[in-house]
């Protein structure tokens, strides 16, 4: 557990300061489930040279932490098997995600939104159904909503990242929506901010702001009033970002699109002392 907690510490500050706000219990399980999908996303985005030879290695190493018949001598995957037992959550989750690793190395564009919205699920929705059993909730309905959440930051991140994905060679924008608004992938590599290029950003906004308002419903099925805390906080900082995004006029190529620590702390203040519902 101290291994992945010092995973989630180096590579998701924000959510390593946040996550005091859970019990400890809780707090390490999200700490193994984080460092368990920071394997992943290393395996794809690593120095490695064959980066599908990694990922096979990380299915192998999660695989193993749910077959209680091997023993395991790697710490990140005793944590991990301590947190699945504990939480119940199911290997499907781990497999889903692995899927959408193997999407960032097989494709690089996305022809519908319909397509990008199963890369989402796969990457981050299926995140979002692992939290919420370390959160605990009252309602069948709360899975679907913290599914929507993770999609939203998804979608979020995606806008946040547009440039340094594209110098990846992956470009996430829906291909049919780019044509539609008259955008090239040429423009956004210039950042020329045409009148077609802001209408595509805004309707890119307006979809994560929908699946946040979907996401936000789930909120009150939290029965832990801590956890609930930490996903109102989460869920709030990440949708600040497209607040920055638009009073930027959806201008993402000139600097990356940050929420500052003091704007952190404000948003947490707020969100920590307003009165109990």
């Amino acid at each position: 557990m101290r291994r992945a907690e010092a995973v989630t510490r180096r590579y998701a500050k924000t959510f390593h300061f946040a996550s005091r706000l859970l019990s400890p219990e809780k707090r390490r399980a999200c700490y193994a489930v984080y460092a368990a999908c920071r394997l992943c996303d290393q395996a794809v985005d690593g120095q490695g040279p064959d980066p599908a030879l990694q990922l096979e290695g990380v299915r192998a190493r999660l695989h193993r932490a749910y077959d209680p018949r091997l023993r395991n001598d790697d710490p990140l995957q005793e944590a991990l098997r301590d947190t699945v037992i504990a939480y119940d959550i199911p290997q499907r989750y781990f497999d889903d995600l692995l899927e959408g690793m193997q999407m960032d190395l097989t494709r690089t564009r996305y022809a519908t939104f319909g397509e990008l919205f199963l890369y989402c699920y796969r990457v981050a929705g299926v995140v979002g159904l692992m939290t919420t059993r370390i959160f605990g909730a009252e309602t069948p309905e709360a899975e679907k909503h913290a599914l929507d959440m993770g999609v939203a930051m998804q979608l979020t991140n995606i806008l946040r990242d547009i440039k340094e994905d594209l110098g990846r060679g992956r470009m996430y924008l829906p291909q049919d929506e780019m044509a539609a608004a008259g955008v090239t992938e040429d423009d956004i590599a210039r950042g020329k901010l045409t009148i077609g290029l802001i209408t595509l950003m805004r309707r890119q906004v307006e979809r994560a702001r929908s699946y946040y308002r979907e996401g936000n419903k789930g909120l009150e099925a939290i029965i832990d009033k801590n956890a609930r805390l930490l996903a109102t906080l989460m869920a709030a900082l990440s949708e600040r970002i497209l607040d920055k995004i638009e009073r930027q006029r959806y201008n993402v190529f000139s600097r990356r699109t940050v929420v500052p620590l003091p704007e952190k702390i404000w948003a947490a203040s707020r969100i920590i002392l307003r009165p109990s519902r």
